[in-house]
């Protein structure tokens, strides 16, 4: 007979495959024999043969190989604080310090660093390890809020509102921490980052409104060598935080968190992610250190430019199919619906390697351009809210222009099939209206 803890499981389980949001694990033999446009390898440099060479080269002559070791306040590789200096100077920061995780980096940075009395606002669509790391923090809730997605707009009235409720920030004894992404992972939206610098610093000047960028997505993609956003708008001295990660398009494992000298000591003190933690092994670090090898010498911007053609690629292809396919059935979403205006600002023109392709039947869709050998993976709720449900497309630059024309084929295939089945589905293609269905 099943324990009462058994019990409980279980039936949370069966709850959410009942509602069609039950997670698992993808088979990685039938994952193997599919085109990717799943995962974050964006610069498809996880199967480059010159990345590859490189770091069994290192590798082979680096005299510390395995394992770590231990926390990094035990035993303080000399590989470790070597990459962090290049990172420092790659990124000109003052100063860099590694973490295993981008999550792991945002939860110690949230959790120690606001203090009693602080404000923390951020985009509504941060990452999970944001959240976590503020409830973690000693920020009262009261303090903690959330503003519309990319709405400078809605970034000024929480603010106003916080200093007109909080005299302290208005005087500069408390702090305010603002948080966002340059690119978002579920989306593909780009952060209009220097509006919101503006913003903080013209409500804040008396220098107490702090920027924390997570450019987890953007590394290696945008800026002058893969520098991020913040790089290409330089913005560098004007923002508190910087977060790369390692693991999305530059193939490897870790974080790094680009600040003050003073907040990377304060962190070894009270970030719990890294103190408590063993850290990052010595073939992590070599990995690390070879991709950063291939930002730097061009190899990685001529994967990034083919990464963007094929982007350009694929949206040219498929927004003339779907002015004949009803918005309630298959969408792109409003900052991708059309080519954009090349005066546009930044954030409404660089290309993004994140296209969703939103439909309220994203596990259908997804099967049929599985059986067709195509790796697209729906996203549902709770990963997204209810309604915006959507196939993730991640598009990289080994992807093949054939292969981006069989998405787009399926895609459209698909939505075919389902027209043909349900007829009465032309009726609601109405516009604005239909897409607000999504």
């Amino acid at each position: 007979m099943p324990s009462s803890l058994d019990a409980q499981l279980s039936a949370a389980l069966k709850s959410r495959d009942e509602r069609l949001i039950r997670r698992r694990l993808p088979d990685p033999q039938a994952d193997a024999a599919l085109a990717d446009f799943s995962s974050n390898d964006y610069l498809s440099l996880a199967s480059s043969p010159a990345l590859r060479a490189r770091f069994l080269a290192k590798l082979a002559a680096a005299p510390h190989v395995l394992g770590s070791g231990g926390s990094r306040l035990l035993v303080n590789g000399p590989a470790h604080a070597a990459l962090e200096a290049r990172l420092a100077r790659f990124f000109a920061a003052p100063a860099a310090l590694l973490f295993n995780s981008g999550f792991d980096a945002n939860v110690g940075f949230f959790s120690a660093v606001p203090q009693p009395g602080d404000a923390l606002v951020y985009d509504e669509h941060i990452h999970a390890s944001v959240h976590d790391g503020m409830r973690a923090s000693r920020v009262k809730q009261s303090m903690r809020r959330a503003f519309a997605h990319n709405s400078v707009d809605a970034l000024r009235d929480t603010l106003e509102k916080l200093i007109e409720e909080y005299p302290g920030l208005h005087t500069g004894e408390r702090s305010v921490f603002l948080a966002v992404e340059t690119l978002y992972s579920m989306d593909g939206t780009i952060c209009p980052l220097t509006e919101m610098v503006e913003v903080v610093e013209e409500l804040l000047p008396r220098g107490n409104g702090y920027v924390v960028v997570d450019e987890a997505h953007a590394t290696g993609i945008y800026g002058p060598q893969g520098r991020g956003l913040v790089a290409l708008l330089g913005l560098e001295r004007r923002v508190l935080v910087r977060l790369h990660t390692f693991g999305k398009a530059l193939a490897g494992t870790g974080a790094v968190i680009l600040t003050t000298p003073l907040i990377r000591d304060y962190l070894l003190n009270y970030a719990r992610s890294l103190i408590y933690t063993t850290s990052l092994s010595y073939a992590n670090i070599v990995s690390v250190d070879c991709s950063f090898d291939l930002l730097e010498d061009g190899t990685a911007a001529q994967l990034a430019k083919q990464l963007h053609d094929l982007n350009a690629r694929f949206l040219a292809l498929l927004r003339p199919h779907l002015r004949r396919i009803p918005l309630s059935l298959v969408a792109l979403p409003p900052h991708l619906a059309h080519a954009p205006n090349p005066g546009a600002p930044v954030h409404r023109t660089l290309p993004t390697p994140i296209i969703p392709v939103l439909t309220p039947y994203p596990r259908p869709l997804s099967a049929h351009l599985r059986a067709r050998g195509l790796n697209a993976r729906p996203i549902t709720w709770p990963t997204v809210p209810k309604g915006r449900e959507r196939v993730r497309v991640c598009l990289h630059a080994g992807n093949s222009r054939e292969e981006v024309e069989a998405l787009v084929r399926g895609v459209v295939e698909w939505a075919e099939a389902w027209q043909g089945e349900n007829p009465a589905a032309g009726e609601e293609r109405i516009g604005g209206q239909a897409a607000a269905k999504l």
